[in-house]
């Protein structure tokens, strides 16, 4: 099911990121890197329901402190494969149960 999903729709623009104080684009830039390693990474059979789990999950983790000035990119992107191991893993909550816990 992965072929049918589209990388591209996850991906941050420099206007989507917040303010980083001056440093948008760096932010924008890795996270987008990791999106990326992400991406390679999971198995061809993912959901969209996974995707539209697990990605934003990744930005929700990393975006409230300042991990992302501070990591380089490789970090990065061993902390969100290992993030995405653990989650697949432990098996993502399905539509229906996210939707209720909200």
């Amino acid at each position: 099911m992965k072929d049918s999903i589209s990388l591209h729709d996850y991906l941050f623009d420099v206007a989507d990121i917040g303010d980083w104080e001056g440093d948008e684009e760096l932010v924008t830039d890795k996270v987008n890197s990791v999106y990326h390693a992400v991406w390679q990474t999971l198995p061809d059979d993912v959901s969209v329901e996974q995707v539209d789990y697990l990605l934003p999950a990744i930005w929700d983790q990393l975006r409230g402190g300042t991990v992302l000035l501070e990591a380089d990119e490789d970090e990065l992107i061993d902390w969100a494969l290992a993030f995405v191991r653990q989650q697949l893993d432990e098996g993502i909550p399905d539509a229906d149960t996210i939707d209720e816990e909200e």
